[in-house]
This record gives C-alpha cells, sequence and structure tokens, in this order.
C-alpha cells in the first residue's frame, strides 16, 4: 500500500518529467501550485485533569494517574477554490479547519484540484496519524478523483480512485455515474471465527498456548499462567480470564488482520451534487452510493463476511440561512458508512448580532 501511495503522490510531477524542455517544466509545475498554500502548524491543550485512584489491599494507597496534554501537528498544501459560504476574516490556515466542502464530488469551478494533509494528534492519552490526499478533476461532463484517507480516530484507511460521467441540469444539479476502485485493509475479517467452538464459546486459553503463553499447575488445585518471555502474568483463573486474555486476543486479531493482504474492490459508484449560494442563504449538498461491486472471489473478500452484495455511501450537506440582519441559522455535516467501517461529523447551531 506504500508504493502505491508514493505513485499516487507523485500523479501531478510525472507528465511533466516527460517533458526534456526544464523551462517547460517550470512553467507547468508553476501552473499546478498557483494560487496553492502550504501550511505547517502545531495546537495544543490540557487534556482531562489528572485523577486519583485509590487502593486498600495494603492500607491505603493513592495513585496519580496523569494524562498528557493534546496536541495536533498539521503540515499540508491546498489548492481548492472556496465555495461562496467559506469566506473566512483570518488568512491562515492553523490545520484544525474541517473544511466539509473538501468532500463534495465537484468543487467551485472545473480544472485541477489538490489536498495533500498528514496531521499528528494525541487526544486524552491516545496518539494518532491522520492524512487525507486527494487529487480531482471536474469539466462539464466527467469527473476524475483519486483519494487516500486515514482516520485513526475512525479505524479506516483506504485508497479510492473513481472515473465519472457528469450531466448537469442547469447550473446548480448535477448527476454523476461510474466506476470505482478501493483497495484497503481487509475490513470485515474476524480472525477470532476459526477458534469458535460449536456451542460459540471461544478455546481462548489454547489459542493463547498457541501464541506462546504457558500454563503451570502446582498440583494442589492452584495454576500460574506466564507470557511468552517466560514472565508471570496471572496467578489465578480470575486474572487470567478477565485481564491477560482480552489483551491476548486483541493482540492476536491485529497481528492477523495486519499479515493479511490488502482487498481491491471495484464498484459500481452514483452520484450527485447540488449547490445553491447567496449572500443570505445557501445550501450545498452532495452524495454518493455504491449500490454493486464485483465479487473478486478472494479469501478476505468483504463478499465473504456480507453474505454477498452491500451498499456503500457518503454524503454532506452544509447548509445556511440569515433570516434577519440580527439572526441565522446553520447545520453542516458528512456521514460515511464503508464496509463495517462508520464515521461522521456535524455541527449544528445559531448566531444572533445585537444591534
Amino acid at each position: 500500500m506504500k508504493r502505491l501511495l508514493i505513485l499516487f503522490l507523485l500523479v501531478p510531477f510525472l507528465t511533466f518529467g516527460q517533458d526534456s524542455e526544464p523551462s517547460k517544466f517550470k512553467k507547468e509545475l508553476k501552473k499546478v501550485f498557483k494560487y496553492s498554500t502550504f501550511y505547517a502548524a502545531a495546537n495544543g491543550g490540557n487534556s482531562l485533569s489528572d485523577a486519583n485512584v485509590y487502593s486498600v489491599t495494603s492500607g491505603l494507597q493513592t495513585t496519580k494517574v496523569e494524562t498528557p496534554f493534546d496536541y495536533s501537528l498539521a503540515v499540508g498544501v491546498r489548492k481548492i477554490a472556496r465555495f461562496g459560504y467559506e469566506n473566512r476574516a483570518d488568512v491562515f490556515y492553523d490545520g484544525s479547519e474541517n473544511t466539509i466542502s473538501d468532500d463534495a464530488n465537484v468543487g467551485k469551478v472545473n480544472g485541477f484540484e489538490f489536498l495533500f494533509e498528514a496531521d499528528w494528534r494525541r487526544q486524552q492519552g491516545k496518539s494518532f496519524f491522520n492524512q487525507h490526499h486527494f487529487l480531482r478533476y471536474v469539466a462539464n461532463d466527467w469527473i476524475v478523483k483519486t483519494e487516500y484517507l486515514t482516520d485513526g480516530f475512525a479505524d479506516i484507511e483506504f485508497f479510492e480512485a473513481s472515473q465519472r460521467y457528469r450531466h448537469k441540469f442547469g447550473r446548480k444539479f448535477s448527476l454523476n455515474v461510474g466506476a470505482v476502485e478501493r483497495f484497503s485493509k481487509p475490513y470485515g475479517y474476524d480472525p477470532l471465527e476459526e477458534w469458535l467452538l460449536s456451542n460459540g464459546n471461544l478455546h481462548y486459553t489454547y489459542l493463547a498456548l498457541q501464541e506462546g503463553y504457558s500454563v503451570v499447575f502446582d498440583g494442589m488445585g492452584g495454576e500460574a499462567y506466564y507470557n511468552p518471555s517466560g514472565n508471570l502474568v496471572a496467578e489465578n483463573t480470575q486474572v487470567w480470564e478477565a485481564v491477560v486474555i482480552p489483551q491476548v486476543l486483541a493482540d492476536y486479531v491485529e497481528k492477523k488482520v495486519n499479515a493479511a493482504p490488502v482487498q481491491w474492490n471495484y464498484s459500481l459508484v452514483l452520484g450527485f451534487d447540488y449547490y445553491h449560494y447567496t449572500k443570505d442563504f445557501w445550501v450545498h449538498g452532495f452524495g454518493n452510493v455504491m449500490p454493486y461491486h464485483y465479487d473478486t472471489k478472494t479469501e478476505f473478500s468483504y463478499h465473504n463476511y456480507n453474505g454477498g452484495q452491500w451498499v456503500d455511501y457518503s454524503g454532506g450537506l452544509i447548509f445556511g440561512w440569515k433570516l434577519t440582519k440580527s439572526l441565522g441559522i446553520f447545520a453542516e455535516g458528512t456521514y460515511n458508512k464503508y464496509w463495517n467501517r462508520k464515521w461522521h461529523n456535524f455541527s449544528i447551531g445559531a448566531n444572533f448580532i445585537i444591534l
């Protein structure tokens, strides 16, 4: 997947590299990045406050649990024309923007646009690495888009390329239809299914033994459990089942999923885009549905875990209405469902200006 991602990132430059004239290369390169913005920004703040944990097993003991501060570090470059409702008073990108219109099928203007962004963040003590890259070319009657998304918080990662025919109905509404190619890790694959017994229970101790754990019986009804390194991890069955086994299962699932090959999906896609804007009222909506997927008949195909065909979809809505000079309402959000993963965000509210 990493090699394909590198190729994806180099797409804008492959065409230029075929030309032997350095001056023309520079001219084309300047044209590609004209009006684009490079940015890097760091944000931070305190996380959860310190908490005291009390224990009385050996007298009263108090342990302070500290959560490290939250932060984000974003680096990126973008060339995306702003829609009318996106006018901002500030002039800097700080890496915290949540621009829902970036997910639309078409941009404000026809032509070539792109986004490359990576951010490292820590939230409530958990660290995530997120990426969002896309290249989009929109013409009057066709759309080409490639995209790579990694969202650690939602646990989703995939590459997607689509080629679509677009039909416009006036200046505001358009429909599109085409094909989508995606590759990702094998979502839907559950490595624990092969360890299920006929009664539905899990043979977890045998699985742990296969993973290198061991059990030593003392001959008097007691037992001790050791990890693959030979360290004692539990002195009774209760701790073994409540503490150790859950971690064994989590490690096993992660190992097996990471070892499985990436899966290709070839799907039919239907989409729409609608954009209406005035200074007092605007609506921007877009959506996609993938109702049919070619069955590659591979071992880890999602068809195997879903009983055949399934429906993937994504969409977004941005709405704003200034009812009076003082009062305005807004709502915006996106929702995505790919395979067995769902991720979304939204905001809704009202503004009242006291004159």
